[in-house]
């Protein structure tokens, strides 16, 4: 009960994020594909679940294909238990386990262990590094920040920065706005 694989998937959202991307209108997808407007709508709004011939017209004419919409598809439960015990356990540390299944607005992993302290990141969108065990040091514009145990750093989208465990059995949460979403729009205007 209210385990995530036992949840039928939601379609439309993945056809819609495609479509999207694409930059198409309903209208050229229901050309390409030879199903209606409104019926297309109602396959994005969840409102129609396509049978397998029409998620395969509508996967043609986004250029892809019926096994990577339904991939690409949402549960349709709004609550999901990710249990500690659900990711496999790797012989070595560092890991990284995903505390969020599926493809969502919002994106959750845990780091174990040691980081490699050489590698920068940047990400498009916000996001929270809260430090549930251990220490890190975390370098972000030029700023060498140390963080222990329920410390967090908050960084805006497009902040380059690097981390380091300093402790060993260090976990860090780290949340963050999906990168599919334009959450942030140019911060220098």
């Amino acid at each position: 009960m209210g385990d995530h694989k036992e949840q039928p998937l939601r379609v439309g959202a993945a056809v819609r994020r495609r479509r999207r991307a694409l930059e198409l209108t309903l209208a050229v997808v229901a050309e390409r594909s030879g199903l209606s407007v409104p019926f297309l709508s109602q396959i994005e709004n969840e409102r129609a679940r396509p049978s397998q011939s029409s998620l395969e017209k509508v996967a043609d004419a986004l250029r892809t294909t019926a096994v990577e919409l339904l991939a690409a598809a949402d549960p349709a439960c709004s609550v999901d238990v990710v249990r500690a015990e659900d990711g496999e356990q790797p012989l070595l540390v560092p890991q990284m386990r995903s505390l969020v299944r599926g493809h969502h607005q919002m994106h959750a992993s845990e780091f174990t262990g040691d980081h490699e302290a050489g590698r920068e990141f940047q990400y498009r969108n916000d996001q929270l590094m809260y430090v549930a065990d251990g220490a890190v040091e975390i370098e972000a514009e030029g700023r060498a920040y140390r963080l222990g145990r329920g410390d967090t750093l908050y960084l805006t989208g497009g902040v380059r920065h690097r981390w380091r465990a300093t402790v060993a059995d260090t976990r860090v949460i780290v949340v963050a706005v999906a990168e599919h979403i334009e959450a942030v729009r140019d911060r220098r205007r």
